[in-house]
């Protein structure tokens, strides 16, 4: 925020408590909307599952993938109701939903090599490549978490 010299005191251009009231307004209804779409998003998670067929193994496949949608967005509501416990956003909890959305692609990558009918080597390659890229993914975010961790435990 841009702070004015006012006299010997300094001050800013904007009223900090305003601008305090008007976020924590944001971060209450993006909470509330969030949440919606994830009672929404468990609904029809639950009837798209019952309703796949065969149920053994593409509709459990998709009842893991939506799953795991869910718990992304609980986890991003989660972030943003510690906002308000601890006043700041918390790099560990993205962290872990970077772990979440990572290990969701590959189980949905892996679950389509192994359901699908045999695909063109292009595009099994490509899969291949996208599963070992999030891997990848993975063993970064729980470097980064355990070195968070570190640091947290040294300050």
């Amino acid at each position: 925020m841009e702070k004015i010299k006012a006299g010997d005191r300094e001050g800013y251009i904007f009223p900090t408590k305003l601008v305090d009231y008007i976020e924590d307004a944001f971060h209450i209804a993006l909470s509330i909307i969030l949440l919606a779409i994830s009672a929404a998003a468990l609904y029809f998670s639950v009837k798209e599952m019952l309703t796949t067929h065969p149920f053994f193994p593409n509709g459990m496949v998709v009842g893991i993938n939506n799953i795991l949608f869910i718990v992304i967005m609980l986890e991003i509501l989660r972030t943003i109701i510690s906002r308000f416990t601890d006043g700041v956003l918390q790099l560990d909890k993205f962290l872990v939903i970077g772990v979440i959305a990572a290990v969701r692609n590959i189980l949905t990558v892996g679950a389509s090599l192994t359901l699908d009918a045999p695909q063109n080597p292009t595009l099994f390659d490509r899969n291949l490549w996208e599963l070992g890229v999030d891997a990848g993914i993975v063993i970064l975010l729980v470097l980064a978490i355990y070195i968070s961790k570190l640091s947290q435990r040294s300050n």
